[in-house]
């Protein structure tokens, strides 16, 4: 071995951290395991910490040959606080959080060629899914099923709805403080009108190029995963299929029919795959995250049309009268985009227009002096 290819004391201390991290979750798999009440989900545990401890072996083995002492394990606090939880209170109760710190971690090995290499990039996505799974699963059997049901859990469609009552208000509160603080300066009502316009041109590229850019990315991000885990089902196809079993038993299925599954699936390699992206990944192949371009139209539109709204009153009317008719307008529609949320957020609609209105004031009275003192000083 040439000195140029000997592991580096940092490579010695990042595998002793992997080490660490897959003693830790195997210590905690076998915790919730022992306090699961549910065969299933106590052999699915269990199986999740035997796949931690094969990892475990990938860097013991890599520090023992590097001629590494390796001190005696030791679980960390939270695998301690988390395993005394489940003993105590049940398993469901630290599956949110064990769920939501694997799905946090899933890419911890994502920038590591020796954790790639041997295929543990793929499985940290395996086990948040199959966690995640889980732990939906859990939910919808104490109720979250039947509260889908009710007529206050359905409400609007989330996401869609949510991004246009946001970016709309997103240019409304902006360029109404913009206006208010040019207001507030005591120039002509051209000016005011010049102002406004060149905020809404401004923020609406602005938005609509952050929009692109954001959407692109994760199309980008969408393929890459796409290509790492074809070349994986072509390297390793048997863990591949243990992985998707595994996925499905987590949701539900039984061992023999889960693996009946997924060796049906796997039969297939383009089925494979696409099956593998949208369980194990989370991705839909068919779509990789949206349109870009759509995206971008969809926020400039949004934005531009929430930032109009104090600007318009400038164009037919001036000075106070203007200024007067801008502030109704936009307090008319703060307070209506605020109700708008209500659809998504739970809280009553008189509640959220008038905070929304309130706190929306508080910010364009403050620009509004601002633009006072700076009028004063300039004058």
């Amino acid at each position: 071995m040439t000195l140029s290819k000997m592991p580096m004391q940092t490579d010695h201390t990042r595998w002793l951290g992997n080490l660490n991290d897959e003693l830790n979750g195997a210590a905690l798999y076998d915790a919730i395991a022992a306090a699961e009440k549910n065969p299933q989900r106590a052999d699915i545990y269990r199986r999740l910490a035997q796949a931690e401890r094969e990892h475990a072996i990938v860097w013991r083995n890599k520090l023992e040959a590097a001629g590494v002492t390796l001190p005696a394990f030791r679980p960390s606090w939270r695998t301690r606080v988390l395993a005394w939880s489940a003993r105590r209170f049940g398993s469901g109760f630290v599956l949110p959080s064990v769920a939501a710190a694997e799905f946090a971690d899933r890419n911890k090995y994502a920038n590591q060629p020796d954790a790639r290499a041997a295929g543990l990039s793929a499985a940290e996505h395996g086990h948040a899914t199959i966690l995640g799974n889980v732990s939906q699963r859990e939910r919808a059997l104490s109720g979250g099923d039947i509260a889908g049901h009710e007529r206050w859990h359905r409400g609007a469609s989330g996401n869609d709805l949510r991004a246009a009552v946001l970016g709309a208000t997103d240019g409304l509160v902006s360029n109404f403080c913009l206006v208010m603080g040019v207001a507030g300066a005591g120039v002509a009502s051209q000016a005011i009108l010049l102002t406004g316009v060149a905020g809404l041109v401004a923020g609406a590229c602005s938005m609509a190029l952050g929009e692109w850019l954001s959407v692109l990315n994760s199309r980008e991000l969408a393929q890459t995963q796409l290509q790492r885990e074809a070349q994986e089902l072509q390297e390793a196809p048997e863990a591949e299929q243990k992985e998707l079993a595994l996925i499905y038993e987590s949701k539900g299925l039984s061992r023999d029919e889960a693996e009946r599954v997924a060796a049906r699936l796997m039969a297939q390699p383009d089925t494979a795959l696409e099956a593998l992206a949208r369980e194990e990944l989370g991705i839909d192949p068919a779509d990789l995250g949206g349109n870009p371009l759509r995206a971008a139209l969809v926020s400039f539109v949004l934005f531009a049309l929430g930032a109009a709204v104090p600007v318009l009153p400038f164009v037919f009317l001036s000075e106070a009268s203007g200024l007067w008719a801008s502030v109704v307008a936009a307090a008319l529609a703060l307070f209506l985009l605020g109700a708008g949320t209500s659809l998504f957020n739970g809280r009553g609609a008189w509640y959220s227009g008038a905070r929304q209105l309130l706190v929306a004031s508080v910010a364009a009275a403050l620009t509004f002096g601002v633009g006072k003192l700076f009028g004063v000083a300039l004058a």
